[in-house]
């Protein structure tokens, strides 16, 4: 259960379309250094999520005021994702894909690096909110979540690494992005619901 609970909330999580999704699904469609993309993009996010564990962890444990505020802070930071979705999903905005020349492989990790470290998003979702859900639960349980979390980490960047080549015709077309941003919406909301009755 804590296993499909992490996998659930860092796919929800992840899936979020942002920069680094866009580079990584980009590149896959150019078929340009595919496998050591997504291997840093899935590593950078275990780190960060181990990190949110192991750090919350120790200021979180025991303290019901940290966890009263996490568990309100989480689910309105996860309605506040599943409402810009859900505007994405209305507006029907949607990313366009142009290829260009080739970049070598220290070029491409170089914009990885960037894409996922110098966005502010990344540390509220992996180590603050994915260490937040994941330290409510008692030893291993935390640690089974993240571990589904990684997980969902590994699979997202590989299929949208390695798949994003069949998936090029289909998004680009508005009504892939609003199908995706829409079930983005959803499982936010979702998730914000089931927080705040936990």
């Amino acid at each position: 259960m804590d296993f499909s609970s992490g996998f659930a909330t860092g796919l929800a999580l992840i899936v979020a379309i942002g920069s680094q999704n866009a580079y990584v699904l980009r590149q896959g469609i150019l078929r340009q250094h595919v496998l050591p993309l997504v291997l840093f993009c899935a590593l950078s996010d275990a780190l960060l999520i181990l990190a949110g564990i192991g750090g919350a962890g120790v200021l979180i444990r025991g303290n019901d005021v940290l966890m009263t505020l996490t568990r309100y802070g989480g689910a309105l930071f996860l309605a506040a994702y599943g409402v810009l979705a859900a505007r994405r999903a209305w507006q029907g905005k949607h990313m366009l894909l142009h290829a260009g020349a080739g970049v070598t492989l220290a070029s491409a990790l170089a914009a990885c690096f960037a894409f996922t470290f110098l966005n502010p998003h990344v540390y509220l979702d992996t180590v603050v909110l994915l260490g937040s859900l994941a330290n409510q639960r008692p030893d291993p349980g935390r640690w089974i979540f993240g571990a589904g979390a990684v997980s969902a980490s590994l699979c997202w960047f590989a299929a949208l690494g390695f798949g994003a080549r069949y998936l090029s015709p289909l998004f680009a077309t508005v009504l892939a992005w609003r199908v995706l941003d829409g079930l983005i919406a959803l499982t936010m909301g979702a998730l914000a619901a089931m927080l705040l009755a936990g």
